[in-house]
């Protein structure tokens, strides 16, 4: 009996000594450590930078207009490596251009399951290929909800616009006018496509929106004035329109803040300054491409958003996994 109370005495004494000698103040550990500790170094400073307030995004860009099958399936992979925190787009996501209700469920569950892949969450926005008819856009409504809308993250806005924001009988003059001129293109009907009414519709380019759509966005940045930065999407170049129907009445709204535009449709990438502000036009995430036209290419765009946006074009060809490949589309 006595030998086990010395024991307890002597493993409580121990215990003892042991919390005294912790230290009461949590030292700070280095990042950086190393035993070069006399003479010149092989690095060039030990200044890093710290730890910043920011994040990362990607864009897709059209995917139709003649996919090419695997390339947006393999994408889906390389944005899941590069691991942004969620992904945009600038519409032509399905092939669409129909009013066959089946054959609109079938195309867009293609999409959505390849999508699904993704480890993070993805933003649909609606191109000419994915709004081409009132059939479609009441099917967008009842899967997607809005066609234009917006969106707040770490301070930053997003504007997700139409740019196939017509009335519904100006909608249904282009949608014929598209549908023969296709006939056209494919020899079914005699003709030229350059001279077709629909080559020479301004819509076909560089789209439209309603004043409902100025409006909305209108108010969204009259309500947002004092964000870090606000981005706009969309699929056709509405900037390029240069009446009430363009991008021009909300410019004016968007004079007095920071702002970047990114669209798709051309398939060619191309980049200017407009206002003081850069406007993207995006190449191809495994759309069509004119083989003679160095600036058509597939790529996804990575946007670090600290102080002002770090915007980052990356060749898919480009983005390889650990055994230096593309990844393979499952």
């Amino acid at each position: 009996m006595k030998t086990n109370v010395l024991f307890f005495l002597a493993l409580l004494a121990l215990i003892g000594c042991k919390q005294n000698v912790e230290p009461t103040v949590k030292q700070e550990v280095s990042k950086f450590v190393h035993d070069v500790n006399t003479g010149p170094k092989p690095w060039t400073s030990e200044t890093f930078e710290s730890t910043e307030d920011d994040f990362t995004f990607a864009i897709i860009s059209d995917l139709n207009g003649g996919e090419r099958e695997g390339v947006y399936a393999t994408a889906v992979q390389q944005l899941n490596m590069l691991d942004p925190t969620f992904v945009l787009s600038v519409g032509d996501l399905i092939d669409g251009g129909t009013e066959d209700k089946e054959q609109l469920a079938k195309e867009w569950d293609s999409f959505d399951d390849r999508t699904a892949k993704l480890n993070m969450p993805f933003f649909h926005l609606g191109g000419n290929h994915d709004l081409t008819n009132p059939t479609m856009r009441e099917f967008w409504k009842n899967r997607f909800g809005p066609r234009y809308y917006h969106f707040i993250y770490e301070d930053v806005l997003f504007l997700m616009m139409d740019s196939e924001d017509y009335e519904e009988e100006r909608m249904m003059e282009i949608y014929k006018a598209r549908a023969k001129a296709l006939k056209i293109i494919d020899g079914e009907i005699e003709g030229t496509y350059e001279e077709s009414e629909y080559y020479n519709m301004p819509e076909r380019r560089i789209g439209g929106m309603s004043q409902a759509q100025l409006d909305y966005f209108t108010e969204v940045l009259e309500a947002n004035p004092n964000v870090k930065w606000t981005f706009v999407l969309m699929h056709k170049p509405l900037w390029m329109r240069e009446d009430e129907k363009g991008l021009g009445p909300l410019e004016d709204v968007l004079t007095n803040r920071e702002y970047t535009v990114i669209n798709g449709h051309f398939h060619s990438f191309s980049n200017q300054m407009r206002k003081g502000h850069s406007y993207t036009i995006l190449g191809t995430t495994g759309g069509s491409q004119n083989l003679q036209d160095s600036m058509a290419f597939d790529h996804v765009s990575l946007v670090r958003m600290a102080k002002k946006p770090v915007i980052t074009h990356l060749k898919m060809e480009g983005i390889l996994n650990e055994q230096g490949k593309v990844p393979t589309a499952p």
